[in-house]
């Protein structure tokens, strides 16, 4: 008799990674990268840190399943040998009235841990996702996302101004005011993606002790404190989307999608949720098979 377990499908998931992107050596480990996954209803089943590309593609493994869906906020495919990539270009234009711009990334970088992430992930049978082309949806993949584009793009967190200054202090206020405006900023930004859980695309942060905890805790003032927590939330920011792109594409947009392929036939885009009268890019190909929505 076939065990319950095997004949029942294991839906697919929806995995947020805020990636460290200088990877861990010998004489100095990586920062702290944030993570969290989701499943169709919002329910967050792990969300946490890790070190390292090791510790990250161990995590990502153990938590896929066929159909899932990774977003990761790291340059994922950098084919340019210098400057930038032309979904970075586009960033500026689709998203600068929030105040929301990318830094430039090429093969120079000493720092690629998502494209070390990415090509880790292919090797175990992962799919490089430029919204392109027709995936299958049982396929799953991964593409790049960006947690402040998302923040703009999706109108429900009510950011209709500009991003929340909830990294870098805002050097425009006084010193003694700076830690404690920051840690608003980011307690602010919690309070908004808590409000999520009834959205159509869902993000419960209350349904796991870790990240129920960044709700009912305030953010520390203390800087190696503050950089701690602070980790976790664009993890559950990059999740949104990627449940976005299994169930409802039409509601992000592609970013760099006309530049020429590799010679793999990639690009690299960036894939991003998007309002409609800031939209510059197409929407992401939708994935072909059963339908998304019924699938997740």
């Amino acid at each position: 008799m076939t065990p319950p377990d095997a004949a029942t499908p294991t839906p697919p998931r929806y995995l947020g990674v805020d990636l460290a992107w200088r990877d861990s050596t010998p004489e100095r480990p990586a920062n702290e990268t944030g993570l969290d996954v989701i499943d169709a209803d919002g329910t967050v089943l792990d969300a946490g840190w890790a070190r390292g590309v090791d510790e990250v593609e161990a995590w990502v493994s153990h938590w896929s399943t066929p159909g899932s869906v990774v977003a990761i906020d790291a340059p994922v495919l950098v084919p340019n040998a210098t400057g930038m990539r032309a979904s970075e270009r586009l960033v500026a234009r689709a998203y600068g009235r929030w105040h929301v711009s990318a830094n430039a990334s090429s093969a120079s970088l000493p720092w690629l841990g998502g494209r070390t992430l990415g090509e880790r992930l292919e090797r175990a049978g992962g799919v490089y996702d430029d919204g392109g082309l027709p995936r299958r949806v049982e396929a799953g993949g991964r593409f790049e996302g960006y947690p402040y584009t998302t923040l703009g793009g999706m109108s429900g967190l009510g950011y209709d101004d500009k991003r929340p200054r909830d990294k870098r202090p805002d050097l425009a206020l006084p010193k003694e005011a700076r830690r404690e405006a920051r840690a608003t900023a980011c307690d602010e930004l919690l309070r908004r993606l808590a409000g999520m859980a009834g959205a159509e695309v869902p993000v419960r942060l209350d349904s796991h002790p870790v990240s129920a905890a960044l709700l009912d805790e305030p953010s520390p003032l203390v800087d190696r404190a503050y950089k701690h927590r602070e980790d976790l939330p664009d993890a559950p920011v990059c999740a949104g989307p990627a449940a976005l792109r299994a169930r409802t594409p039409e509601r992000l947009q592609v970013l760099g999608a006309d530049p020429e392929p590799d010679d793999r036939g990639r690009r690299a885009t960036l894939i991003s949720p998007a309002r409609p009268e800031r939209r510059l890019g197409p929407t992401p190909v939708a994935r072909v098979g059963r339908d998304a929505r019924r699938a997740s």
